[in-house]
């Protein structure tokens, strides 16, 4: 009689950690500041204030913003958060950064509210393919939170798990 084959990996107590899952659906945007600068260096706050106000803000709603400014105009703080005041009552999210740091900053939220009690003294793989952008920051973050609760770490898949942490004993 052959012998039965058994998925030893499915009967095993390892538990998968998913990071794409808490990828955020929606728009992602780049908002150029330097669009509102006098030749794209000097902000004169008077057009600027007009210059905002008369802009179709609509594109934008329920958008992910990483507001930036191409050029190497020193633009005071202040600019960004009135730009955000417009984007404020539309959109998700508003941050100053790439689109990179945005999806970063909602994977940090993202796993900052996480309840990990389902992980607590398991071995869990984080797993790394992804089709979605998962930052380094985010699987940084991740073991951050999962670390203390864990009883180890790995990364990738299964078959190819790469040993991250185990307590000492």
């Amino acid at each position: 009689m052959p012998e039965e084959i058994v998925n030893r990996v499915a009967k095993s107590p390892i538990k998968t950690f998913n990071l794409e899952e808490l990828y955020q659906d929606g728009q992602r945007h780049k908002i150029d500041l330097s669009q509102w600068l006098y030749e794209g260096f000097i902000l004169k706050e008077k057009e600027f204030r007009q210059a905002l106000k008369n802009y179709d803000w609509t594109p934008y709603k329920n958008g992910f913003i990483a507001l930036y400014c191409s050029t190497d105009a020193i633009v005071p703080a202040w600019a960004y958060m009135l730009v955000s005041t417009y984007l404020h009552p539309i959109a998700k999210k508003v941050i100053v950064g790439s689109i990179e740091e945005l999806n970063t900053i909602l994977y940090a939220e993202a796993i900052q509210n996480l309840d990990l009690s389902d992980y607590k003294n398991k071995p869990v793989i984080v797993k790394g393919c992804s089709d979605k952008p998962v930052s380094q920051t985010a699987y940084l973050l991740l073991i951050q939170r999962l670390q203390p609760l864990v009883k180890s770490l790995m990364f990738g898949e299964a078959c190819s798990a790469v040993p991250l942490y185990k307590p000492k004993k």
